[in-house]
């Protein structure tokens, strides 16, 4: 019978394959010794008439080799995440108590002022944001005027509004065409948490976000 890393894997009560082998936890170095002494074992016991192949040998070491590198690689990249996670959390510090800003058309009116931003695909003559109340009425329009294209940001006083949540929607002209529009939604991170190897941030009005869905930071 031909030596195999499937015959080793199946020898070591594991399922065949590299990725088994990282699955169960087996080791490297474990698999290698099972590996040569089955290939010593098949050697001293080879048919004298009819001799290992050296072709089959050459091929049977490489396929350990890869299975121990690819073994190596595994633990390689599972170290380097641990340490991307630890400094993400290291970073999500130092947005406590900052604004960022994410996808989303709520803005919160406190004390006379609520933040508020979105992103044009380019360059407009004409702004119009339209504020809307819970029940969806427009209780307040900000002419913006021209503004290029990108991110821009923009802060409401209210207009006699009780303080609460508000939504927004942009429309953006360049001459007789629309300019297509992205409402943003800008809040205070109160805290940072990590939820497996996800790092939250914990804001002051929009609960728990993850990281990756702030666009920037204020």
């Amino acid at each position: 019978m031909a030596l195999t890393v499937d015959t080793v894997n199946t020898l070591n009560g594991t399922r065949s394959g590299a990725a088994s082998n990282a699955a169960t936890g087996q080791s490297a170095q474990g698999t290698t010794d099972t590996f040569l002494k089955l290939l010593v074992t098949q050697m001293q016991n080879q048919d004298p008439l009819n001799p290992m192949d050296n072709a089959q040998v050459t091929s049977q070491i490489a396929q350990i080799n890869t299975v121990s590198g690819i073994q190596s690689l595994n633990t390689t990249v599972a170290g380097l995440s641990a340490q991307f996670t630890q400094l993400q959390a290291l970073q999500g510090v130092s947005l406590v108590g900052r604004e960022i800003t994410m996808a989303g058309n709520t803005m919160q009116l406190a004390g006379g002022s609520a933040p508020g931003a979105f992103t044009l695909a380019g360059p407009a003559d004409n702004v119009k944001v339209e504020v809307l109340n819970g029940a969806g009425r427009v209780v307040d329009t900000l002419q913006l005027g021209a503004m290029t294209g990108g991110q821009q940001a923009f802060r409401w006083t209210g207009n006699g509004q009780p303080d609460g949540a508000y939504t927004f929607r942009v429309t953006a002209t360049a001459g007789a065409a629309s300019v297509a529009s992205t409402p943003l939604v800008t809040d205070k991170v109160q805290a940072v948490s990590l939820v497996g190897s996800k790092l939250m941030l914990d804001t002051l009005h929009s609960g728990s976000v993850d990281y990756s869905a702030v666009i920037s930071v204020n």
